[in-house]
């Protein structure tokens, strides 16, 4: 998991986003397989949606340290 803060510590705003996009597809994807009662393992969504709101968190950081 620190390799994971780290990674998008380092990240460019570009590259967080483009991992935020990936995130939601993800995230829509486990959906998915939740309703047609296809997932393997419940606790990736948890995972994810962490993630997405990790991702979130650094993209504010940048705009309000560019401001």
């Amino acid at each position: 998991m620190a390799k994971k803060k780290e990674d998008l510590a380092q990240a460019t705003v570009d590259e967080l986003n483009n991992k935020l996009e990936d995130a939601h597809q993800e995230l829509f994807n486990l959906r998915f397989q939740r309703a047609t009662g296809q997932l393997k393992n419940p606790a990736r969504m948890r995972e994810v949606r962490k993630n997405i709101a990790r991702i979130h968190t650094y993209l504010r950081q940048r705009e309000l340290a560019g401001n």
